[in-house]
């Protein structure tokens, strides 16, 4: 993941553009009008609906984004340009044609429940005149991007001539069109490096009923030869992502906790595109979009998720290196921020942890104990030599920070200089301070900064002196 975060591509979306009006209120009574409710309208909110939701994940896992499409000359045409704008995404390549209604959906919110959705937009497709204006000005810019996303919620931007035209001015460069399809006819993507449609869109499009093993193989066939794909994919919900290049490979999802599909296909062509774009394979390519997808899930209504977040859930997974969960000042501190936005429990706790041995993993794990997230601050070698003596630490700070790392009940590892971590507590504030038994009674460093303090015994006869003590023979 470290190897993403200082990669910015440029990617291009190309699709249907729209609004997510939201009416958020209370009924409390029935019309005499009518037998219908009356909701009580207490907030107004709007987000960026279709292909916006593909766009904001790009935006939000650090990717250039322009953006391409056909509005209309009206006021929700003016409103969705500005939603754009606000999260600095081109919007020079978006299309206006009079006569055409910008989509907006507007949605009525009462009790958490959705009551009503009026839709405002033009469904029938576009002009001759904006389908060449869009391949007009992308072949001259074609060469700029990393990749190209076909986002199709089937409202008429994305006609079979310029999609077509698209992928063929891609191809003629060797730069990647990833399309979230629309429809029973994948014929007019043919040609693009991959399509990204759900086990129901694939078997509706490839007329392959999907329950088993073979079948899925079939459909991912018959989608890649009928398309003319390099790669086939479905996704499979709470099953991972199914590829097929050379051979069929299925990614099992990574989702812990599921509160929310929505948007999850967005997010999963996102990072794919983003993925592909630095070079990754189309294994590590899926993996990537199953973490995102898993972090999002767990997310109520449409999500997005940042690399950070995607890092720490693979963390959360034990599927990461240990070089993940060492982290600095400035990165456990975000980590923090993270953690307690979304109400979680953070605890710390700090040593030499010199010659790493059961007591060390038994103390930490009842350190975890107290809470969701365990950072452990570690001495550095000069700070453990003052406080151990010149012969001491045996092992770098390095070494000491990797094997703690690897540990099921540390999350963090923080090295830190000084001879106490009182920066580093006051800059954490912990809901628990975890320090050794023997500090009972005496004054424990940054509690003042903490909610709660918990001391926990060490296992008799295990400490790093004593098993310096037996390999001396003494």
């Amino acid at each position: 993941m470290k190897n993403l975060k200082n990669f910015t591509p440029k990617i291009l979306v190309i699709g249907d553009l729209m609004i997510d009006h939201y009416l958020w209120g209370s009924c409390e009574r029935i019309s005499p009008e009518a037998p219908v409710q009356i909701v009580d309208i207490s907030k107004e909110t709007t987000v960026l609906g279709g292909a916006g939701n593909v766009i904001n994940n790009l935006v939000v896992l650090g990717a250039n984004v322009s953006v391409s499409g056909v509005i209309g000359s009206d006021g929700n045409g003016v409103e969705l340009i500005n939603l754009l704008k606000n999260i600095d995404v081109d919007v020079r390549g978006i299309i206006i044609q009079n006569g055409r209604k910008t989509s907006k959906k507007s949605r009525v919110i009462a009790a958490s429940q959705q009551i009503l959705r009026y839709d405002k937009e033009s469904k029938e497709e576009i002009e001759n005149a904006s389908v060449e204006k869009i391949l007009n000005s992308l072949a001259g810019t074609v060469s700029e991007y990393d990749a190209v996303i076909l986002s199709d919620y089937g409202k008429g931007v994305l006609t079979n001539e310029l999609c077509q035209g698209v992928i063929k001015l891609c191809n003629k460069e060797g730069i990647k069109v990833l399309v979230d399809p629309k429809g029973s006819d994948y014929g007019k993507y043919s040609g693009a490096y991959l399509l990204t449609p759900n086990k129901k869109e694939a078997m509706l499009a490839t007329k392959v009923e999907i329950k088993d093993k073979a079948s899925l193989k079939e459909a991912l066939l018959k989608m890649k030869k009928e398309a003319d794909l390099a790669i086939s994919l479905i996704t499979l919900s709470e099953d991972g992502i199914a590829v097929f290049d050379d051979e069929m490979k299925i990614f099992p999802t990574v989702a812990k906790e599921v509160f929310d599909v929505t948007g999850a296909g967005d997010t999963v062509i996102a990072s794919i595109a983003f993925a592909l774009s630095a070079n990754k394979s189309i294994e590590d390519s899926a993996k990537f979009a199953n973490l995102a997808a898993g972090v999002v899930v767990g997310k109520i209504g449409s999500a997005t998720v940042t690399l950070d977040e995607i890092e720490e859930y693979e963390a959360t997974l034990h599927k990461s290196t240990s070089e993940a969960h060492i982290k600095s000042f400035d990165e456990i501190n975000a980590v923090v921020e993270r953690y307690r936005a979304n109400g979680k429990k953070v605890v710390f706790t700090n040593g030499c942890f010199d010659i790493l041995h059961v007591g060390h993993v038994k103390y930490l794990q009842i350190a975890k104990s107290f809470g969701d997230a365990l950072i452990v601050g570690l001495n550095s070698d000069a700070s453990v030599s003052r406080l151990k003596g010149p012969l001491r630490p045996i092992n770098i700070a390095e070494d000491r920070a990797y094997l703690l790392a690897a540990l099921e009940a540390v999350d963090f590892v923080v090295p830190f200089e000084e001879d106490t971590p009182y920066e580093l507590i006051k800059m954490i504030k912990p809901d628990t301070l975890v320090k050794g038994g023997d500090y009972e009674g005496k004054s424990v460093v940054g509690t003042e900064f903490a909610l709660e303090l918990k001391l926990v015994d060490f296992v008799d006869g295990k400490s790093t002196t004593k098993t310096i003590q037996k390999i001396k023979g003494n």
